[in-house]
């Protein structure tokens, strides 16, 4: 009898499903609806959790996989590090270095996700978004050089051809819609196969799984709170690195992205202190 591939899920919201949900509120996800396309027997485990960081996917998460020894490991990280106002790079590539590091010393295949361009899809003052860009090519370029090092399959999710559909991303336009979980498994599944994994096709429904009252529901619920929470923690941080971002672009232009970007950390709220400013050279 052939023994079972494990594969397992560490992560934040983007690993555990939201976007991709049943009335009973159960988060299923791209990583379930590939576990369901393996055509070899299979053991699923998804350990991640929505508001995860890369410091909780390395202390807490990954060890509670890795005592069933999975082949296959999928880390989907960096979404809720760059939104904090302390974000360090250096940081988070240290932290999914050494998560990717004990994955291949196990000999284990990582799989890597990343991260799309959020101003393509939710509108946002043009100076944030200059900001949100540099962040999210922070997180992807450690992405993308670890994928490098450790052999992982990586899904380079901008080169997907109408990643940025209306209909692929749920109405946070934070995380995929079902159909574009779905899309994500399917594109996962052909890199896998490339890989030797035995993965059939997967396929994508033609509706998504909220109606628009069912959205308008869910944001009033869960939207409006969570860009409260963040507000506070973030808007801070934001107010310095416009103020950087508008001296960089008197001196450089307003076209040029390429410069020294600081990360504040405003430990006390309300509460401004510089004494904690991390560097980094951002294309």
């Amino acid at each position: 009898m052939q023994e079972p591939l494990t594969f397992a899920v560490i992560g934040d919201s983007a690993a555990s499903g939201v976007g991709d949900s049943d009335a009973c509120g159960n988060h299923f996800g791209w990583s379930y609806h590939l576990a369901q396309a393996f055509t070899e027997p299979l053991v699923y485990i998804n350990a991640s959790r929505p508001g995860a960081q890369s410091k909780e996917v390395l202390h807490e998460q990954l060890p509670k996989v890795l005592i069933h020894e999975p082949e296959l490991v999928a880390v989907i990280v960096g979404g809720n590090d760059l939104l904090r106002n302390g974000f360090s790079p250096e940081v988070f590539e240290e932290n999914l270095n050494q998560t990717l590091a004990r994955i291949e010393e196990m000999g284990a295949t990582s799989m890597l996700l990343e991260l799309h361009d959020p101003t393509e899809i939710v509108p946002m003052p043009r100076l944030v978004a200059r900001i949100c860009r540099r962040r999210v090519s922070a997180v992807n370029r450690a992405t993308h050089k670890l994928a490098r090092r450790y052999g992982s399959i990586l899904l380079e999710t901008r080169s997907l051809d109408s990643i940025y559909a209306r209909e692929k991303w749920h109405v946070d336009r934070m995380h995929p819609s079902r159909q574009g979980h779905q899309f994500i498994a399917d594109n996962f599944a052909d890199l896998l196969r490339y890989r030797g994994f035995d993965v059939g096709h997967i396929p994508i429904t033609t509706s998504n799984n909220r109606s628009k009252r069912d959205s308008i529901i869910w944001m009033l619920k869960n939207g409006t709170p969570w860009f409260l929470k963040r507000s506070v923690d973030l808007l801070p941080a934001i107010a310095f690195l416009s103020i950087t971002e508008l001296i960089y672009i008197a001196r450089h232009g307003l076209n040029s992205e390429d410069a020294t970007l600081h990360y504040p950390d405003f430990t006390q709220p309300r509460v401004l202190i510089h004494n904690h400013i991390q560097n980094e050279r951002v294309s």
